[in-house]
């Protein structure tokens, strides 16, 4: 399921962006910055019940995102220090995202819970394959790119004056579902990581 890999599709379509930002000198941490900063102004939307902004904060957070990778791979200036940042500034967006979303009122304290555990202990996986020294691992049922894109068409279904399903929005039903996939894919990542170790 995970859109992961069209990662080199994305760069294609970004080029022409990439070319701008290197015409105008922009770093690609600058794009690091502002998918954080979208993020943080998504979960407060959500937070507040406007989805509509929300939405189209999360839509800048995964263009902003794919962006700063696309450029430092274009700029020759890819770095640990740059990587660090964007996983750190990645995971402080998925919380403020999934949190705004779950305490806004779109699903339970349990369920938001267990939706963002299993969200980081994914992404965690992914990055400790690069820790032993396997690699950046993208694999698993569901990835980041998954994860905003159902966000999207979640948020733009609750848009919607239809009826919930146990008290719960699609975005809520999303969050249950991030939780089970999000932990299943940590598992996955898990066991990829201990068969490359042997």
């Amino acid at each position: 399921m995970t859109l992961d890999r069209y990662r080199p599709l994305t760069g294609d379509l970004l080029r022409p962006f990439v070319r701008l930002c290197i015409w105008a000198g922009i770093h690609a941490d600058v794009f690091s910055v502002l998918a954080f900063l979208a993020a943080v102004a998504a979960g407060g939307a959500f937070y507040w019940g406007l989805v509509a902004p929300a939405l189209l904060c999360v839509f800048l957070n995964a263009l902003f995102d794919a962006l700063d990778g696309a450029l430092a791979r274009a700029m020759k200036t890819a770095s640990l220090r740059g990587d660090v940042l964007d996983h750190v500034l990645d995971r402080y967006a998925d919380i403020f995202i999934l949190t705004g979303i779950f305490a806004g009122g779109a699903a339970t304290w349990p369920i938001g819970v267990f939706a963002l555990t299993g969200v980081l202990m994914s992404s965690y996986m992914g990055t400790q394959a690069q820790a032993v020294g396997i690699g950046r691992y993208y694999g698993g049922v569901l990835g980041r790119a998954d994860r905003l894109v159902l966000i999207l068409i979640g948020g733009l279904l609750d848009l919607f004056p239809v009826p919930q399903l146990l008290s719960l929005t699609f975005l809520g039903w999303l969050l249950l579902i991030f939780g089970v996939l999000g932990h299943y894919t940590a598992v996955q990542r898990f066991a990829h990581i201990w068969r490359k170790m042997k």
